[in-house]
């Protein structure tokens, strides 16, 4: 019986390694989630009851790591030199002319890789299985994140051949698909965006808790092996291929070149197709395939002579930086802001830009008077993108971000594990000033005609000083305002009426509670349907609600627990600005479609926001993917993978007059 079930176990293993492999290297996955789940949990169903049988590389091993309290540092056999850089041809050619006068011929073959804008890391596997992982550091020492890489699926837990010890250095990065996602659910837990992949992937590899770094869905390409003991290599391409043999997904499309000229070609052919790549790359890597030749022609204090980047041009138009200013934001986060010579950028005149936080800043070390690269993040917000060093003027030096808030003179903090630095003081005018601007926009309480400038002026005037101050204006005060008058006043108290019957989960949002984006604040409107039933809520019952977890309940429980917070609510409430939810939790009657899950994709004769928005408020739930947890999968015209996706997972498929057909039957009305 015993033999019976390590048999299966060990036959669980190899399978669910290769259907990994299969999806997470080279995608092309022949199975779907659910059969995978399926054989995952069938094996840990058996290690749990046979803990004797566990190996140090079984698939269930790459999650579930504890939190550890700080990253153990770990000097690097090797030292992890940065690579130097060239920005075009003639640069490059200076390069292979050295590296040629070194070994007193032309080297014996190049190869040229993709560089992916990712974060180093060394793996090191001890008699074929993965033992350390360390970052890059500052080449000499790292950061040790064994339980982290063993998150990501693309990495093996072990080899097929067993060496003593082997040394594979590679890169993480994060897909673009997995990156949008990512930004997408901060955006609704009410946290800021990640800058860009790169950043997402520096941040997420150095967590100290490796279950949430699972769920940032690293990817990883090997690029060397530095170090291997029983077995030899003679040159880098060999490397490449025993890597790819072992299972490691390989940098796509490294090529090994004869000459200088194949070189050139590769980086033309790449420049043209790096923008429909499925993730970030800023250049291409040159390197000496010998690695005799590799010995020969060494290394500098910082950079391998065997190897050199080539640099794509960024993205965007260049202008120059005039100023740096600090903006800070209702969470008292500050956010540097370039201040730039105005330029055209798709359609529009920029003259300001982001540059995020602290991190990015340092990364790019942009100045005041550099020249920059400006894009449009997602076409929509200007970003500093990079710098051109050859454009800095003499005497600059590198930004610092305040030591104390711009605003109230506070000092700033910084929480580890974040790249924030914030304001802590609630009472600084900027805080309140941003909270206010939220309060009242179109994601929050949508007070129409309440702006910015409007805002402000109130402010200035002594009129308000919180939210729940704008019901206690009055028209004659109004009306004294400048440009102001009767008519405005009596519009602006209108608008004000009418937001005391807001949906609860708009208020929810409104009040800025951290974590507590759209999604988030609806499933707490419908379950507790008041702001008194949600302020007595424990954080256990919270956390029973899909969709909120540990630090959602623990946001909500401390918001509401602070006597500030508990004043504003207390104040709300007594100016009628207390919504409630209808029918909030088992009332079929309000909510006929509570339970079940829905995907709209495709077209329909409605935009698919407004076809969400009628079933959410059916009590329905919305969500981006099509899981074996989808109800009902929505499907106009053209409805592409997710479809797809529902048949193979047997998700039930409403047309558009299927779908109308069953809210006719619930009583909601089309």
């Amino acid at each position: 019986m015993k033999k019976d079930v390590k048999a299966r176990a060990e036959w669980l293993r190899r399978e669910i390694r290769r259907h990994e492999h299969l999806y997470y290297v080279l995608a092309r996955p022949e199975v779907s989630d659910y059969a995978f789940d399926t054989l995952m949990a069938e094996l840990r169903t058996l290690e749990e009851a046979h803990p004797d049988l566990v190996t140090l590389d079984s698939p269930t091993r790459r999650v579930g790591g504890a939190p550890v309290d700080e990253l153990p540092q770990v000097r690097h056999a090797t030292p992890m030199l940065s690579l130097d850089n060239s920005y075009n041809e003639g640069e490059l050619e200076e390069w292979y002319s050295r590296a040629t006068r070194v070994l007193g011929r032309k080297p014996d073959g190049l190869v040229a890789e993709l560089k992916i804008d990712g974060v180093s890391l060394a793996i090191t596997y001890e008699r074929g299985v993965l033992a350390r992982a360390v970052t890059r550091g500052n080449g000499e020492v790292g950061d040790e994140v064994t339980g982290n890489a063993r998150t990501i699926r693309a990495l093996p837990l072990a080899l097929p051949e067993k060496p003593a010890v082997v040394e594979v250095r590679g890169e993480v990065y994060l897909p673009h698909e997995v990156f949008s996602t990512l930004n997408r659910a901060r955006r609704d837990e009410g946290e800021e965006p990640f800058a860009n992949p790169r950043n997402a992937a520096a941040g997420s590899i150095r967590l100290l808790d490796p279950r949430e770094c699972a769920r940032r869905r690293l990817a990883f390409f090997a690029y060397q092996i530095p170090r291997v003991v029983g077995t030899s290599l003679e040159r880098h391409s060999d490397g490449l291929e025993r890597l790819s043999g072992w299972g490691f997904a390989v940098n796509p499309g490294w090529r090994r070149c004869t000459s200088l000229a194949q070189v050139h070609a590769f980086i033309g052919e790449w420049g043209g197709k790096r923008s429909r790549l499925g993730f970030d790359i800023d250049g291409v890597v040159v390197k000496v395939d010998s690695l005799e030749e590799q010995r020969l022609l060494g290394s500098t204090a910082k950079f391998p002579r065997w190897a050199v980047a080539y640099k794509y041009p960024p993205e965007g138009e260049r202008t120059r930086v005039a100023g740096i200013v600090v903006q800070v934001g209702r969470t008292g986060t500050l956010t540097p802001v370039a201040d730039l010579e105005p330029v055209l950028l798709a359609g529009s005149t920029v003259s300001r830009a982001t540059l995020h936080n602290a991190d990015e800043v340092a990364r790019l070390d942009v100045r005041v008077g550099d020249t920059v690269w400006v894009a449009k993040g997602g076409d929509v917000i200007p970003k500093v993108v990079a710098v051109d060093p050859a454009g800095r003027p003499e005497g600059t030096r590198p930004f610092r971000m305040p030591e104390r808030c711009p605003e109230c003179q506070t000092p700033v903090v910084r929480e580890p594990g974040e790249v924030a630095v914030r304001c802590p003081n609630r009472a600084c005018p900027a805080v309140r000033r941003q909270g206010l601007f939220h309060f009242v926009s179109r994601s929050g309480m949508d007070i129409e005609g309440l702006g910015r400038r409007l805002i402000e002026q109130l402010l200035d005037a002594g009129m308000i000083s919180d939210a729940a101050s704008l019901w206690d204006l009055d028209p004659e005060s109004l009306a004294g305002l400048p440009q102001w008058g009767g008519k405005s006043a009596s519009n602006l108290l209108s608008q004000l009426e009418a937001a005391r019957t807001r949906p609860l989960w708009r208020l929810l949002v409104a009040l800025g509670i951290r974590h507590v984006g759209e999604k988030a604040a609806k499933v707490l409107a419908a379950r507790f349907g008041s702001l008194e039933a949600l302020a007595r809520a424990r954080e256990e019952t919270l956390q029973q609600e899909e969709g909120v977890g540990p630090t959602i309940a623990a946001s909500v429980v401390a918001y509401f627990a602070d006597s500030e917070n508990a004043g504003l609510v207390r104040r709300l409430r007594q100016r009628g600005v207390d919504p409630r939810e209808e029918g909030s939790t088992e009332a079929e009657g309000t909510r006929p479609l509570a339970g079940k899950t829905f995907v709209v994709t495709g077209t329909l004769s409605r935009s698919r926001e407004q076809v969400g928005a009628l079933l959410e408020a059916s009590g329905a739930k919305v969500t981006e993917s099509v899981s074996r947890k989808t109800s009902f999968v929505v499907a106009g015209a053209d409805p592409g993978s997710k479809l797809a996706r529902a048949r193979e997972l047997g998700v039930k498929v409403l047309d558009e007059a299927g779908l109308k057909k069953m809210l006719k039957a619930k009583g909601v009305k089309w």
